[in-house]
């Protein structure tokens, strides 16, 4: 009897109309940072999508240089955690290391960086913050060992169609790594991601014009 599992009360607001995650994201185990276990991750920088969301966390990650000014509002607005970019791609060197250090500054709770970035760039960030870095995966052929070696503490994995394949060979080859992994759009695509050795899902949400779009049009049907 003392074994059976209890459900958790569900409080809400009257802010009930949120971005749910997708049901499958919950059937990962997760990933614990800092006594916090994150099992879903929004990937998105627009602050009315974070603050109205069921994400565990937000992956604060967009195709341009990063900058403080941008990681400071997202973290500033967001009551769950922030994993701020700092580069990879077209932000390296220097630079990447001022932008860790400021994020961290700022509360973020890890830093991600692109999967260009070189592993002496990457352990040089790992020295110089003590949250965790994040490393991103975009090839099968991806020295995984040589990332780790050189400070990653978590894999995000977005390899587009194939990425529940490249989780599972990454599982194989390293059975404690954390992985977080793009699961797709729909409940079947999240699970096979999980199954294959995932702890945690991105989910990019749809844009705020297009959910604003599906309410407008919702409401010309009710009147």
């Amino acid at each position: 009897m003392g074994s059976e599992k209890k459900s958790s009360p569900n409080i809400e607001s009257r802010r009930r109309h949120i971005l749910r995650m997708p049901q499958a994201v919950y059937s990962a185990s997760g990933i614990v940072v800092n006594g916090r276990r994150l099992k879903s991750f929004v990937f998105t920088t627009d602050i009315a999508i974070i603050r109205n969301c069921d994400a565990d966390a937000v992956f604060a990650v967009y195709p341009f240089t990063p900058q403080q000014a941008i990681s400071q509002a997202i973290i500033q607005s967001s009551y769950i955690p922030v994993f701020c970019g700092i580069g990879g791609g077209t932000t390296q060197g220097l630079r990447t290391l001022t932008l860790a250090q400021s994020v961290e500054g700022q509360g973020a709770m890890g830093v991600v960086m692109n999967s260009p970035i070189t592993n002496r760039n990457l352990l040089a960030v790992s020295r110089v913050v003590d949250i965790p870095v994040i490393i991103t995966v975009t090839k099968a052929d991806t020295d995984i060992a040589a990332r780790l070696m050189a400070g990653a503490s978590i894999l995000n994995v977005a390899c587009g169609p194939d990425t529940a394949r490249v989780v599972g060979l990454i599982r194989a080859q390293f059975p404690e790594v954390p992985i977080i992994a793009s699961g797709g759009k729909n409940d079947e695509s999240i699970a096979a991601t999980i199954a294959a050795g995932a702890n945690a899902i991105t989910y990019t949400p749809p844009s705020a014009a297009f959910l604003f779009k599906e309410m407008m049009e919702k409401y010309r049907e009710e009147t």
